[in-house]
């Protein structure tokens, strides 16, 4: 069963490459600090020791070709020491949690993107979290060709075909119209002050059970 915190807010921003994940969370952390909340910026993968050393082989273009469920099972292991270390503890102290991916990125990428079994997956990817959800997850929508045009010189799973992020973008989409209640669908190329105005229209309704500094 879905499982969502009762004290602190958890948001995770989603999408593609190149939507402006890193610009929006840093805005909306900017935003929530000024409100007086205490806020945790984090990412997937990488936000912990352990973290750091599994985003460095699956996205290290010298790692070369792994095994869709190899690879897919580096991201499980980053995801629940991210959730145990990290984002739990953060929930507990009623601080709001803002995560850079989460386990929407595995599916999309891992499952459609690889063409793994998307049931199969999403099954170790919620036990990894102990099913542990955002109350929101805004994905920030942009087109693959334009995506992969801002985000440079491509890592490992950038330089994947153009039909790979196709079905990624495919994949977010499908996966926040089954849950309008948790889900906020943003078009990425619109400027990036009126997608963070979006995004703290959606956010302000859940900081009623976030903590404020005394």
């Amino acid at each position: 069963m879905p499982r969502y915190a009762e004290t602190g807010v958890f948001v995770a921003l989603e999408g593609g490459e190149g939507g402006g994940k890193s610009t929006q969370s840093a805005l909306l952390c900017e935003w929530l600090a000024s409100l007086g909340h205490e806020v945790l910026a984090t990412r997937e993968p990488g936000a912990t020791a352990v973290g750091a050393q599994l985003r460095r082989i699956v996205l290290d273009p010298a790692t070369g070709a792994l095994s869709p469920r190899t690879e897919a099972l580096i991201y499980a292991a980053d995801k629940a020491e991210h959730v145990d270390a990290v984002v739990l503890p953060a929930l507990a102290r009623g601080e709001v949690v803002v995560t850079d991916r989460y386990v929407d990125s595995t599916l999309a990428y891992q499952g459609a993107g690889r063409d793994v079994d998307a049931a199969e997956l999403e099954h170790v990817a919620r036990w990894a979290t102990a099913d542990l959800r955002p109350h929101l997850t805004v994905v920030l929508d942009v087109e693959p060709s334009v995506g992969l045009a801002r985000a440079g010189s491509p890592d490992r799973i950038e330089a994947e075909p153009l039909t790979f992020h196709e079905r990624v973008r495919a994949h977010f989409l499908s996966l926040a119209a089954a849950d309008p209640e948790h889900y906020l669908v943003i078009d990425a190329a619109a400027p990036p002050q009126d997608v963070h105005a979006a995004v703290r229209a959606a956010v302000e309704p859940w900081l009623a059970q976030a903590g404020v500094r005394a």
